[in-house]
């Protein structure tokens, strides 16, 4: 059914130009069970989430390996904000994650788990922003 309405609507699963030669099955910086709201039928699914080089796909299962293929990806230099969204949705431990053109709502297990992902998909908005240079990073660390 699912795969009939995204051929009627005409999208897909990404396909593996879209991954940008990252190897998702392999040590992501993030992954983990969330609960994500479908994109065209509003019902709540758990996914297994990886975060990896600036993406965020999402699979049925949590068994990630070369095989496998991922039920959607989102490149996270396209975000604008990750933030809780508890009192949006009305769900404990719920975030979104905002584009320009769309807010897409998660639920992780736990309060430390929602912080989690919001603090890592965070970071990799920064690391992966298009609006921040190498060249203009500081790194007050080094600096003596």
């Amino acid at each position: 059914m699912a795969s009939l309405w995204r051929a009627a609507m005409g999208s897909s699963q990404p396909t593996p130009d879209e991954y940008d030669g990252i190897e998702f099955w392999g040590t992501p910086e993030r992954a983990g069970w969330l609960t994500k709201q479908g994109e065209y039928i509003k019902t709540w699914r758990r996914r297994w989430f990886v975060l990896k080089q600036g993406k965020l796909f999402w699979f049925k299962e949590s068994a990630v390996t070369r095989a496998s293929r991922p039920r959607g990806a989102i490149p996270v230099a396209t975000c604008l904000t990750v933030k809780g969204a508890e009192d949006v949705i009305n769900r404990q431990f719920a975030f979104e994650l905002s584009t320009r053109t769309e807010t897409m709502y998660f639920i992780a297990d736990s309060e430390k788990e929602k912080e989690d992902w919001i603090n890592s998909i965070g970071r990799s908005i920064v690391q992966h922003s298009r609006s921040v240079t190498d060249n203009e990073v500081l790194d007050y660390d080094s600096r003596k």
